[in-house]
């Protein structure tokens, strides 16, 4: 079993499983209904998205120290409690089911996906 990253709106593989969408806001211009349908996400969990101030930080990162500064950010917001037993309750679900996490961004290096498939490989998650 595993949690794979994957880039939201992009085709399924045959088993991946649930996917959640861990952004800020859901896909402009979809209808609702068909979130899951066009590949976008079952389940959206905005919790192990950024903050928006952190998101613009993150978007914003042209150095190589401004990115490091985004990371540095959202992990910091993902060791608060409550994230930090989402991201345990994921690793978890990843030893027993398929599932995938993730986000709209092109370049998963310069996305929180990527330091969220960090977060969840130090939790024990089985990421694939």
């Amino acid at each position: 079993m595993v949690v794979r990253i994957v880039r939201l709106g992009t085709p399924r593989t045959d088993d991946e499983g649930t996917r959640i969408g861990t952004v800020r806001r859901p896909p402009r211009g979809i209808p609702k209904t068909e979130f899951a349908s066009g590949n976008w996400y079952d389940v959206w969990f905005p919790n192990l998205a950024p903050s928006v101030e952190t998101m613009k930080l993150g978007q914003q990162a042209k150095s190589v120290a401004e990115w490091e500064s985004f990371k540095k950010k959202y992990r910091a917001e993902m060791g608060t409690p409550e994230n930090s037993h989402a991201l345990e309750l994921l690793a978890a679900l990843s030893r027993q089911n398929n599932f995938s996490v993730g986000c709209y961004c092109e370049d998963e290096a310069r996305c929180h996906r990527s330091v969220l498939r960090a977060l969840l490989q130090e939790k024990g998650a089985s990421v694939g």
